[in-house]
């Protein structure tokens, strides 16, 4: 029905109830018969009260509203537009008439209208509630039982979306709330049967099929304890993660997601001293080089706020490069950008490049870091960790650059792998450089990042999809986890926090079994570990240990201004010495690989070779 036709129908629904209030007042005036001389009086009264009424309904906007989903608001406009009309019609009326209405006239009319017309708008959200859009599947087999964990206005309003959303399948069953007032009330007409401890009986008893977690304004370690309590049901969990933006009208259901690791970590939002970081970034020419991997593309997005004055991505594939090229113009179309095809082997080409644009500050995060594939391919995890590094370093050096951050990882403490062997030697060497450079070298070191290319979450998600088994190397296994902007934010603050030398060490929290994050993956899915989805032991890989670690046994450690970053002690390398066991490294490249592991042995006496 479009807009004209409707305001059509409205306008006489109302005309109708004005003068049924006109005529209810008189009538109870006059004791129920209007005598035949006042007959003109409530004529002429209808007339001037139909005209003003309506007018005053324009003029408050009545006609512009949706009483389906009428609250408050509606009800303060209704009552000013009665208020108005009403004092309006019996002054003018007594004007014309010289004072023949009665006061009780004006209070009988405004009683009268004000219950017509808001219970007529309120009759018909009922109805529509009740009969119109609202979902009738409660009880068939499509329907699935939703238990919504908040029963605040985030909740609430979530519950009616659910209840009025005929294509969500999902129907709201009850609530879930810690506040012990809410508890045995009803909010929304769903019953609030409990606290979170609850969830796993109230989940069985009920048969609930989801769990929603509707809770903006709790920590994140309070979600992660209410998503552990959730995930020992058979329910699906979901959240919604920006539930205040559902507030306030800028998202729909269509925001809510299945729970996912991340949600697991527990930690509260990182604080960055965003001046600090301005400071070495505004107006500045940076370099990123593996700008088309995962670390390497988030730190090309989290730079670009803070006003570079150009914007240099380097990497050696053409469509990853591409593909972070196209994301960048399209999300800041003002940011000057660069894309450089470009090996970091390739000194020359460096050269050339540092030569054109001299940039300023440089994050490398181009490496090989794929632990098996670098066990049975120890010279290229040379040639581009070490050399690649090497040289990027040397031209940072050479060209003045301010500062020099190298993504390093914790394989490079006590290394069991060729991978983190050679991540070491790259740390070792841009510490020896920074003793006699202007340029600040500093490295950053953390663990494993959740969803980066090659990582064990998708390949667990892949293997889920496909009904399993999901695949775990050893039952013990731990790594420290951290999410890609995480730890991309932290990498950026610590350019920041440098003054050369030192290798940053980032808080990565609690260190987590593989093999519990494989089995919250299959429970967050909707499965059940060993039941739905089997998990089967495969052995450690090469180049692999049980667990990582964060500081060599030489270094120490040392707190900074921010709370997430620490300092490793700055070791005492000599460059020269490094410089000849670099050479000597470069000459068995060639070799067969017990030589090259030897060399590695040599240079990090901490390698402990287990493939």
């Amino acid at each position: 029905m479009n807009y004209s036709k409707r305001t059509g129908i409205l306008v006489a629904i109302d005309l109708c109830l004005v003068w049924l209030s006109v005529y209810s007042a008189f009538y109870l005036f006059y004791h129920s018969t209007i005598p035949a001389e006042k007959v003109d009086l409530w004529l002429m009264y209808g007339v001037i009260s139909s005209v003003v009424s309506i007018v005053c309904m324009f003029h408050f906007k009545l006609y512009n509203r949706i009483w389906q989903y009428a609250s408050i608001g509606e009800l303060i406009s209704i009552a000013k537009t009665v208020m108005v009309s009403t004092v309006g019609v019996y002054l003018l009326a007594n004007l014309i008439t010289m004072g023949d209405i009665p006061v009780s006239i004006l209070l009988h009319t405004a009683e009268t209208t004000l219950l017509l017309l808001g219970g007529s708008r309120f009759v018909w959200r009922v109805f529509c509630e009740k009969f119109g859009t609202k979902k009738l599947v409660q009880g068939t087999n499509k329907s699935k039982k939703a238990l919504i964990i908040g029963a605040g206005s985030c909740g609430t309003l979530f519950a009616k979306e659910l209840k009025n959303n005929e294509n969500y399948v999902t129907v709201p069953f009850a609530f879930v709330d810690d506040d012990p007032y809410k508890q045995n009330l009803q909010v929304y007409d769903l019953p609030v049967l409990g606290g979170s401890k609850d969830i796993p009986a109230i989940v069985e008893k009920h048969g609930i099929d989801e769990v929603i977690i509707a809770m903006p304004s709790v920590s994140k370690a309070q979600t992660t304890k209410i998503i552990n309590i959730c995930k020992t049901t058979k329910a699906r969990v979901k959240i919604i993660p920006y539930l205040q933006e559902i507030i306030l009208g800028k998202t729909t259901l269509n925001q809510v997601r299945d729970v996912q690791v991340e949600d697991l970590l527990g930690r509260d939002p990182i604080c960055t001293d965003l001046q600090g970081i301005a400071n070495y970034v505004d107006h500045k020419v940076v370099l990123v080089t593996g700008a088309g991997g995962s670390i390497g593309s988030e730190l090309c997005r989290q730079i670009a706020p803070f006003h570079p004055k150009k914007l240099l991505l380097l990497g050696h594939g053409e469509n990853s490069i591409y593909t972070i090229e196209m994301e960048m113009r399209r999300l800041i179309p003002d940011l000057e950008l660069e894309t450089i095809i470009a090996d970091v082997q390739d000194r020359a080409r460096l050269e050339e490049l540092f030569h054109i644009h001299a940039p300023q500050v440089i994050f490398h995060a181009a490496a090989h870091k794929h632990v098996p594939l670098m066990e049975r391919n120890p010279s290229e995890a040379i040639k581009n960790n070490v050399f690649g590094t090497k040289n990027v370093a040397e031209c940072a050096d050479q060209f003045h650059a301010e500062r020099f951050v190298l993504i390093s990882s914790d394989k490079a403490v006590n290394p069991t792998s060729v991978m983190g062997t050679t991540k070491r030697i790259a740390e070792m060497f841009i510490q020896s450089l920074d003793k006699q450079s202007e340029t600040k070298f500093v490295a950053v070191r953390f663990g494993n990042v959740l969803g980066s290319r090659g990582s064990v979450i998708p390949r667990f998600k892949e293997q889920i999809q496909q009904g399993g088994p999901v695949t775990v190397t050893h039952p013990e296994m731990v790594r420290y986890f951290m999410t890609i902007p995480e730890a991309v934010q932290l990498v950026i603050q610590t350019g920041a926090l440098a003054q050369g030398g030192e290798i940053f060490i980032l808080d990565m929290g609690a260190p987590v079994k593989i093999y519990d994050l494989a089995a919250d993956l299959i429970r967050l899915s909707g499965f059940e570990p060993h039941e739905d989805i089997a998990i089967h032991f495969t052995g450690m890989r090469e180049g692999e240990k049980l667990y990582e670690e964060l500081l060599t046994n030489e270094e120490g450690i040392s707190s900074t201004m921010h709370d997430r970053i620490f300092i490793g002690k700055p070791m005492n390398i000599n460059r020269t010495e490094l410089e000849f066991e670099i050479r000597k490294l470069e000459k068995v490249l060639g070799n067969g690989q017990k030589e090259i592991r030897d060399m590695l042995k040599h240079m990090v006496p901490s390698y402990s070779n287990v493939s």
